[in-house]
């Protein structure tokens, strides 16, 4: 953080409870096996949050126990002089793959069930085929989250998104002093939220059992060539992706 800035709050939210002091000595061996120790949907009041994904929920959730942790009233956030800072990983993963396969199961036939924070629910065939129900449009861009904050909070100053994987949380601390040096901002909102039940299995799929990171693959399939050399420790950052497209090697 910049000279003179401080951190006022810390807000943490898994499924191991609230706060750092909720999170197990040894994680692996507290989750017996489990790839994803779920949180469940946080219950707010309100019409909006009712149409709203977990990620949304958590978000507010997770900026009420920020406040809690630096005791103060979200009086104390509202306005223009507070900057909010979103960051994630999976960005909107979880709300796309609910709303692709809303979209695809035909009318009359059972939805998939929902895993939500450990529970199981069956879903009835009633949607029409093409329909997503209560979860609309919108609440697929990465953006939604840190609108439904912004709104809940009446946060309105400065405002970025970053996202990136783990890097990326550093970056936004980065970005909050930057903001806070240049007096842009009296106090400024870090904010990072990643949900992994939802989809769990695609995660799985995609993310672990390839051969070279998503973003190298994706890259080989848009360019009509193939991985010629992925360099570096890729599970968590590639340092270089050679790929052969169109008789010549581009470096990304």
């Amino acid at each position: 953080m910049t000279r003179g800035s401080r951190v006022a709050g810390v807000g943490v939210l898994t499924g191991w409870g609230e706060g750092v002091a909720a999170l197990p000595a040894d994680a692996r061996t507290a989750a017996g096996g489990r790839a994803v120790v779920p949180l469940g949907r946080p219950a707010l009041d309100g019409e909006r949050f009712r149409r709203a994904t977990r990620e949304c929920l958590l978000g507010v959730e997770a900026v009420n126990a920020t406040l809690r942790d630096a005791e103060i009233d979200r009086e104390s956030i509202r306005g223009d002089r507070t900057a909010l800072v979103f960051v994630t990983a999976g960005a909107y993963g979880p709300s796309n793959a609910e709303f692709i396969v809303a979209g695809i199961v035909g009318a009359g036939t059972a939805r998939p069930a929902q895993t939500d924070g450990g529970l199981t629910q069956e879903r009835g065939g009633s949607e029409r085929r093409g329909s997503v129900g209560t979860l609309h449009f919108p609440y697929t861009a990465p953006s939604a989250l840190s609108g439904e904050v912004a709104i809940e909070f009446g946060l309105t100053g400065a405002y970025v998104i970053l996202i990136g994987g783990a890097p990326a949380t550093v970056d936004a601390l980065w970005q909050a002093s930057r903001l806070l040096a240049s007096g842009r901002c009296d106090r400024a909102l870090v904010l990072a939220i990643e949900t992994f039940a939802e989809c769990e299995a695609l995660w799985r799929r995609a993310r672990w059992t390839l051969p070279a990171p998503l973003v190298a693959l994706a890259l080989a399939r848009a360019t009509g060539g193939g991985i010629v050399r992925v360099g570096g420790a890729w599970r968590g950052r590639t340092a270089a992706i050679e790929l052969a497209t169109a008789g010549r090697a581009a470096r990304v």
